[in-house]
């Protein structure tokens, strides 16, 4: 889905402790659990500003997954 907005961060603070967690996981396994329809998707709003997912993206990224790529759940601004 390209025609969605590149992912941006709604925050800029990362946990250490949770991104040591998720470079243990697999790339593969990252993207499922980022995927629509699992309990902690990646939730974004409709400009790409992302709502969950952000240690996971961050991993990704540093892998070069193409992020901007992932199917995403969108959250209105006012849920």
């Amino acid at each position: 889905m390209s025609d969605q907005p590149p992912l941006k961060p709604l925050h800029s603070v990362l946990v250490p402790l949770k991104l040591r967690i998720f470079e243990k996981v697999s790339t593969e396994q990252l993207i499922e659990s980022l995927a629509p329809g699992h309990e902690h998707c990646l939730k974004a709003r409709d400009d790409g500003t992302m709502l969950d997912g952000h240690h996971r993206i961050h991993v990704l990224q540093c892998r070069g997954v193409d992020v901007d790529k992932l199917p995403r759940e969108i959250v209105a601004k006012d849920e």
